[in-house]
């Protein structure tokens, strides 16, 4: 399962500094707008200390964690959606994310030059809101007047899709993003064709300096991840013994980007479940509410096709037990069938015949 998140923001954000902090990739992160022209791709492990404990547990080979694409997108500026500053291209690159991840700075520093002359972290957040709002209204626009020629037809559903459509277009000119306006489920299939930018889930992650960024940051309407991105940039850069031993001394449990990677997967509405055995532990994504034998096809096809039932144990179930065996000794390993809702932290075991 491909997931993929959009860093988005104004130009000077921090938004390539955190990208190479998260992918440890040397993408061009300068003083200047523009600096990234072409979207920087970048595959992260989601940390899952799971993993270790389970494949420890087996004696696996190898183990393999779930992951998130991210993409570094250039810097949006005002009017980006009239094409200002490569706006459209950007724009187009956003649309392919399956959510977004909106820096905004909050730190001040004289040598960073802001694009609009000073740092205003709501005027940033109102500027980026509005381009996303304006390039959805474009297409909306675009689909409104096809439908209204596919109207005359008299075809109920094209006339009730007109309706909804013009429903979204009026609640968008007012301000409110897509993913804000109530819609039934049917609605929200109708809508999907349409990819507007304000119907991904957000993400506002605050670019601040590390004692700042110790506090919790909460905007008007949205709660921000508050993170550092130069010190996150300096923590990518030691070896993992090195890196635990800094933050031991900031005092942090863990990196912020280990917090912006579970945000960003839990943004995304996901959950993991794992498999694990001699050859390997693995981490697998599945969307929360998923059914065991769509959890079953994510690993093969044909264990959904064929699915028969779905042996699971929690994770801290199986690691008090001591392994598999003698947690089916004590009857911990359940027996499930197609109805069962896979959790977060089961550990799995597919039957299936085709």
């Amino acid at each position: 399962m491909s997931l993929s998140v959009g860093i988005v923001g104004l130009p000077n954000v921090g938004k390539s500094t955190l990208f190479n902090a998260l992918t440890k990739q040397n993408v061009v992160a300068e003083n200047y707008p523009f600096a990234t022209i072409d979207p920087n791709v970048g595959v992260v492990a989601v940390p899952d200390e799971r993993l270790e404990k389970l494949a420890k547990l087996e004696h696996s080979e190898k183990i393999v964690p779930t992951i998130v694409e991210f993409i570094d997108i250039a810097g949006l500026v005002k009017d980006a959606a009239q094409g200002e500053g490569l706006g459209n291209k950007f724009l187009s690159h956003i649309r392919e994310a399956d959510a977004i991840a909106e820096v905004v700075r909050f730190f001040e520093d004289p040598n960073v030059l802001h694009v609009e002359g000073r740092v205003d972290p709501d005027r940033d957040m109102e500027t980026i809101k509005t381009e996303l709002i304006l390039a959805d209204l474009a297409t909306l626009k675009k689909r409104i007047e096809a439908l209204h020629h596919d109207a005359k037809s008299g075809d109920k559903l094209i006339v009730a899709k007109l309706r909804l459509f013009e429903r979204l277009e009026k609640e968008l000119s007012a301000g409110q993003l897509a993913n804000q306006i109530p819609l039934q489920p049917e609605e929200k299939e109708q809508i999907c064709e349409l990819q507007l930018l304000t119907s991904k889930p957000f993400l506002l992650v605050a670019n601040t300096e590390f004692d700042t960024a110790k506090k919790t940051y909460k905007s008007p309407a949205t709660a921000a991840l508050p993170i550092d991105a130069k010190l996150e940039m300096e923590l990518a850069q030691l070896n993992d013994t090195e890196r635990a031993e800094y933050l031991k001394e900031l005092g942090l449990a863990e990196s912020g980007l280990n917090r912006l990677i579970k945000a960003a997967y839990q943004t995304l509405g996901l959950i993991t479940f794992l498999t694990t055995g001699p050859d390997e532990t693995r981490a697998w994504t599945v969307r929360a509410g998923s059914l065991a034998p769509v959890a079953a096809g994510v690993i093969h096809t044909d264990f959904e096709r064929g699915f028969i039932k779905a042996e699971v144990i929690n994770w801290q179930k199986l690691l008090a037990a001591g392994s598999w065996n003698k947690a089916r000794e004590v009857g911990l390993i359940r027996t499930e069938g197609k109805e069962y809702i896979v959790q977060d932290g089961d550990v799995v075991f597919f039957k299936f015949a085709v």
